[in-house]
């Protein structure tokens, strides 16, 4: 099970990030419903992680706009096991997507200081 926190209404966890032949950065990532890819991290994290180059992406934001991001391959630990994701380069706080959540289940207790619970599906 992984766990986290609500906290200024945002559900927060943390997670193990890594490159190959890296060792783990832990960081702090907000889950976002509304995010259908696996894991954003702005590019001083992704310096940092010396994550590797994958290639662009379009995405669409909230507001109907289209973008290119730049996309790289991390690991994240996920259920207690690695799971290799592919990573969008995005200006802000790190977000957990749908597709990273997917065959999970998600429970909220939606105050400040609230539970964050994931569990693996069945």
């Amino acid at each position: 099970m992984i766990s986290g926190r609500i906290r200024n209404l945002e559900a927060i966890i943390e997670l193990e990030v890594s490159s190959p032949g890296q060792p783990p950065q832990q960081i702090e990532a907000v889950i976002d419903t509304g995010y259908n890819g696996y894991l954003t991290l702005p590019s001083q994290l992704v310096s940092v992680l010396q994550l590797p180059f994958a290639g662009h992406r379009r995405g669409t934001l909230a507001d109907g706009s289209v973008i290119r991001l730049d996309v790289y391959l991390a690991s994240v630990v996920w259920h207690g096991r690695q799971k290799d994701v592919l990573i969008s380069q995005a200006v802000g706080t790190p977000l957990i997507g749908m597709s990273l959540l997917e065959g999970s289940r998600l429970t909220m207790n939606v105050v400040d200081g609230g539970d964050v619970t994931i569990e693996e599906s069945p």
